[in-house]
This record gives C-alpha cells, sequence and structure tokens, in this order.
C-alpha cells in the first residue's frame, strides 16, 4: 500500500480493495457495512451512495447526468430492493456552461422516469475554475427490499451458474474512444441503462438467486474474484461463452487490454441455482437490457477464493482481481 492516493485507488481492482479494507473499514467497522454489497440492508430498506466523475461528461449512449441515476438504481436492484427515491448532490465549477447543466439534469429526469424512481432532495456547490474539472455528481438512493429475497455471498455453493446480461467492455471503449477521438461503428457506445426492472424479472422467475452484481469498476474480473473470496468457492468461466462484440475484442487486441476488466454500466452478473438457471436465462433475454444474456460458468467443489477461465483452446488459466485501471475516470 503506497503513502499517496493515485488514480489506480478509484479504479475498482487490488488497490481499490486495499485502499477500503486497510484504510476505510477499520474507522467505520460495523455489521451493517461489513456485508460489503453495493447497498445496505437496513431493516426493510436498502440504502446506496455513490459518486460520478466520468470523463467525458458526454459520451455516445449516455452522460455523467443518466450514468449518475442509472448506477444509484442499479447498486439498490441488485441487493433485492426496489428503487424508489434518489438524491443528488451537484459540485460544479465556475464558468460551467448553463445549456450543458441543463441537458445534464433532462438527462437525470429521463433516466428517472424510465427507472420508475423519483429525485426528492439534493445540494448544489459551486467551487473555483479548475477545482472540479466541469462538474461532479453525488447520489444516494433508497429502495424497498423484496419479501423472500435475500442476496447474499453467503447463500453460494458448488454447482450454482453465473449468467451475465450481455456484451462486456461497451462503456469502457466507448469512454477510451471519445478520450482519444478514436472512430467507432455506431453500435458501439456506452451500455449506461436502469437494470431494475430487469432484476424485478429475474427475482419474479427464481427467489432463492444467491448473488446479484453489477459489473461496473475494474469488470467482470474484479467482481468474480471479491465474490469469489468473499465466500471462498472456486468460479470458473468459459472464454467461449463470455459475449464480448468483436469491435471490443478488436480495441482489446490493439491496445492490449482484456476484456475481461473493461468497466460497464448496463451489465449484471447472476449466481444462481443449477436447476433454475435456463428459465432465468430465458427471462433475462425477454427484457431489452439482457437479449444477450449468457450461462458463461459456474462454482466448482474447490474452496480456494480463486477465478479460472478455460480458453479457447481448452487451458485454464487464473483470472487476477486488475491491480490498476485501463481506462481512469470511467464512472
Amino acid at each position: 500500500m503506497t503513502n499517496q492516493i493515485i488514480l489506480a485507488h478509484g479504479a475498482g481492482g487490488k488497490l481499490s480493495a486495499d485502499l477500503l479494507h486497510e484504510v476505510i473499514l477499520p474507522h467505520f467497522d460495523n455489521e451493517i457495512l461489513n456485508e460489503l454489497h453495493d447497498g445496505a440492508k437496513i431493516g426493510k430498506l436498502a440504502m446506496t451512495t455513490d459518486s460520478y466523475v466520468v470523463r467525458p461528461i458526454f459520451f455516445r449512449g449516455g452522460d455523467i447526468g443518466k450514468l449518475s441515476i442509472c448506477g444509484t438504481v442499479n447498486d439498490l436492484a441488485v441487493t433485492g430492493a426496489v428503487p424508489k427515491f434518489i438524491s443528488v448532490g451537484l459540485i460544479i465549477e465556475e464558468g460551467f456552461s448553463i445549456d450543458d447543466l441543463k441537458k445534464i439534469l433532462q438527462s437525470m429526469s429521463t433516466a428517472a422516469r424510465e427507472a420508475g424512481v423519483k429525485i426528492v432532495t439534493g445540494d448544489t456547490k459551486v467551487v473555483g475554475k479548475g477545482q472540479a474539472d466541469g462538474i461532479f455528481i453525488n447520489t444516494a438512493g433508497i429502495g424497498e427490499l423484496i419479501d423472500g429475497v435475500d442476496i447474499s455471498v453467503k447463500k453460494i455453493c458448488a454447482g450454482m451458474k453465473i449468467i451475465i446480461s450481455g456484451y462486456l467492455g461497451d462503456h469502457s471503449t466507448t469512454i477510451l474512444a471519445e478520450r482519444h477521438g478514436l472512430e467507432l461503428p455506431p453500435n458501439i457506445k456506452s451500455d449506461c441503462a436502469p437494470l431494475n426492472k430487469l432484476v424485478e424479472e429475474i427475482l419474479n422467475v427464481e427467489p432463492q438467486i444467491a448473488m446479484l452484481r453489477d459489473v461496473t469498476r475494474g469488470g467482470l474480473a474484479a467482481v468474480l474474484n471479491e465474490i469469489a473470496s468473499a465466500a471462498n468457492v472456486e468460479i470458473l468461466i468459459d472464454e467461449n461463452k463470455i459475449p464480448v462484440r468483436a469491435e471490443v475484442q478488436g480495441v482489446c487486441d490493439i491496445l492490449g487490454f482484456d476484456a475481461l476488466e473493461l468497466a460497464n454500466e448496463g451489465k449484471i452478473i447472476a449466481i444462481v441455482p443449477a436447476d433454475s438457471a435456463e428459465k432465468i436465462l430465458a427471462a433475462m433475454k425477454n427484457n431489452l437490457y439482457g437479449e444477450k444474456s449468457a450461462i458463461i460458468g459456474e462454482v466448482t467443489t474447490n474452496a480456494t477464493g480463486r477465478v479460472g477461465l478455460k480458453t479457447k483452446i481448452g487451458s485454464v488459466r487464473i483470472v487476477d482481481a486488475p491491480i490498476g485501471n485501463l481506462v481512469p475516470r470511467i464512472c
């Protein structure tokens, strides 16, 4: 652990985990926080908070405003809650365009309506020129936990299947292209989307799903490593079954990226009982945001805390949690 914060501490990988466990959690230790899910369960409610510092603030498929609402909604949904209310804090740099602010607020309003949530309180601060990179947004969300649903890493056991809700890496690839002026085909855009209705449909099919997580910073590699470590299980995924667009894989090949480490803003994984996997998959495919869902692996009988990848040539390699960040300031 270094003695100074670096960008990689915010990337969702190993350095983020080190910062959380070695620096932050020792000061705030309690049984609710120690669940370390995307949101806290408090009685019949779930609560989450997040901050958004994406650069650029406008990108193909969304902007910082849409991202802030969708991210908050998704964090609540994967705890097994129905999102209800959101707060919004705006930190705006002096000189920021009022027209751009209106566009961002309109995006937030549109995303909130789609998700069925209300923005009910907030705050606005203005800082000096050069102190906020345009605009930062902080949100908090509250949802109602669904009766009979218990999303917990403690429920994960051998034989369960891993389902991903669609293509990996679209968001990171889009942000990277926007920053560096790269040309991408029109079908490549951020996957930023509210996934609460998709989650509700999954839980209607199978309330006893063990785990749901949205696959954001650090990508699939970071999320699966966190889960495998917390549950002390081995997760084995199949490279041939993981959905990645050819164009995104091409960018990865050229730049030396791993699609498993690319951030997403509209994808979830579900860890589900094997005998329910196919009907859950069918339900996901019937939703706009789950049309390309796929069963990509399973929990093995080995208690190792590791993630393995069965490669296209039939070998198995270990998938480590990313240490730094392939693309910083992604959300």
